[in-house]
């Protein structure tokens, strides 16, 4: 007799659920004897154990925080690594102490940003060995994002600007940087250079106010140069684990 998938769940009549029509639900593969090995087991290789300080916004003697490599729709996705290739239940207790400081401090700074109402830290660690820790910001005021879909809400909603994405991954590197550790990102800055003349400025602003409008601020003059500065998260050749907007499928946001 053919097995009947069961009736879709109630959580997909909840407000926070980011699908509608028609569901089914999938079948149920059976069980496999043998787990495969994840990254950094058996004969594969750790990415993340062989990835520069450059690809992180903030590095420490022993924990590393990584960004993904582009803006995505949440305000921020971080993720904290160990440096040392252990799993969450290998941690030993200097380590074990550790995460949960590192844990509320980047909780923290996170939260300190605009327009972040909460911060989801989540734990998954079906495609990696190293042991890494996500940290999502929910936008404040979104409350159909509430609760457990806020992963996949994450590649719904369009993507951040790149401008606004560049300064949040460098005023989260600079906060936990007040700590110790390195950050790897610094904020954009405006290129500004003196007058010759107190005069000179205020008739450079006139011109500048009557030519494009609006105020001091857009009217100055950024460019792409100063952007420039803030390294973006490096992502390895082959676009590997190292890299976490590349990371396998079991060990994304929302899998078992």
């Amino acid at each position: 007799m053919p097995h009947t998938p069961p009736a879709v769940p109630d959580f997909t009549q909840w407000p926070s659920f980011p699908f509608e029509g028609d569901l089914r639900v999938k079948q149920l593969d059976d069980p496999v004897p043998v787990e495969p090995p994840r990254r950094g087991e058996g004969d594969r290789e750790c990415t993340a154990c062989g990835a520069p300080d450059e690809a992180y916004i903030w590095v420490g003697e022993r924990w590393r925080v990584r960004a993904m490599d582009r803006p995505t729709g949440l305000p921020m996705v971080l993720i904290l690594e160990s440096r040392s290739h252990l799993d969450l239940g290998d941690l030993p207790n200097l380590l074990a102490a550790e995460l949960g400081v590192m844990t509320v401090r980047l909780e923290r700074a996170i939260r300190s940003l605009d327009g972040v109402a909460r911060v989801h830290v989540n734990r998954w660690g079906d495609g990696s060995s190293h042991f890494h820790l996500w940290f999502l910001a929910r936008p404040y005021g979104r409350l159909q994002l509430r609760g457990t879909f806020l992963s996949l809400w994450d590649s719904i909603l369009p993507p951040i600007s790149e401008e606004q994405w560049r300064e949040n991954l460098a005023l989260v590197a600079a906060w936990l940087g007040e700590f110790g550790g390195r950050p790897m990102t610094e904020p954009s800055r405006i290129q500004w250079q003196a007058p010759a003349s107190f005069s000179d400025s205020f008739r450079v602003e006139e011109e500048r106010t009557e030519t494009e409008g609006g105020s001091v601020i857009e009217a100055a003059d950024e460019t792409d140069d100063a952007a420039a500065r803030i390294p973006a998260p490096r992502t390895d050749p082959d676009q590997s684990a190292a890299d976490p907007a590349h990371v396998d499928e079991a060990d994304r946001p929302g899998t078992t």
